[in-house]
């Protein structure tokens, strides 16, 4: 049995997308040499909320695209199971450019581990920044850590983080599920 609980509500989880549009416009100002990539599936979810709300406050297009990292995965092969890709989706070179790398929750790494990968199948960017909204910081597999962090959540591995889209599932939120023993 799993007990559910809301660790960032509508309104919290608004607020984390408004700093995280900040801490980016503040670095990368115009986003002249910058680019947003969401790693598929969820990722694009933020990365899209993100790109469209720089895009209104610079007023400028931004380029943006979605990476599918299913074949670049450190377990591909591994299991029996079918793989299902989801679309790549980057319309442009990242050559010399700083590449903003998107994902909803960081646990293990190693979703993020084959994103850098597969960016490099488009070029090799000056710097490549991670956003993440969730960071459940004490998982980690590989030594990666994000730029820009929305919430850190300290969650044991027996625990699932899920974020919520409004679109997709009712309502903008994060949920921490947990075992319950009976």
């Amino acid at each position: 049995m799993l007990s559910e609980k809301k660790i960032v509500d509508t309104t919290l989880f608004d607020i984390l997308i408004q700093r995280l549009c900040h801490q980016l416009l503040e670095n990368h100002t115009d986003f002249t040499n910058s680019c947003i990539v969401g790693l598929q599936p969820r990722g694009i979810l933020l990365a899209e909320r993100l790109h469209s709300q720089l895009t209104a406050l610079t007023q400028k297009e931004i380029q943006f695209g979605k990476l599918d990292v299913s074949f670049h995965r450190d377990d591909f092969g591994r299991n029996d199971k079918l793989i299902n890709p989801s679309n790549t989706d980057v319309p442009f070179l990242v050559e010399n450019k700083n590449v903003i790398l998107v994902d909803d929750v960081l646990y293990t790494g190693r979703t993020i581990r084959a994103g850098l990968d597969a960016i490099l199948d488009f070029g090799r960017p000056k710097k490549i920044e991670l956003v993440v909204l969730i960071d459940r910081r004490f998982s980690r597999d590989v030594p990666i850590q994000p730029d820009y962090i929305g919430k850190t959540v300290d969650s044991v591995s027996s625990e699932k983080v899920k974020v919520q889209w409004k679109h997709l599932d009712g309502e903008d939120c994060v949920i921490l599920y947990t075992s319950k023993n009976r």
